[in-house]
């Protein structure tokens, strides 16, 4: 795993690319504390199936509905 500033990253984006296309993990960091890790992409190992959940998530009835707390709070209500 490789550590770098966000300013060296700055100048080194080509070279982090491809240290990252290796399998290496970057970490990036400001100030001295870690921020963001970059890590190479995976594509999936096989493609989405639309509806694959269907039936296995339910969306109550009133979703749409604003509580009416929430309804005071925006000013939609007295």
């Amino acid at each position: 795993m490789h550590i770098t500033n966000i300013s060296e990253a700055k100048t080194q984006l080509s070279a982090i690319i491809e240290r990252v296309s290796r399998g290496e993990e970057v970490i990036l960091g400001k100030a001295g504390r870690p921020v963001a890790k970059i890590v190479r992409f995976e594509h999936p190992s096989e493609p989405r199936t639309p509806g694959a959940l269907k039936g296995r998530i339910k969306i109550a009835d009133d979703f749409d509905e604003l509580p009416k707390d929430l309804e005071i709070a925006f000013g939609l209500r007295d």
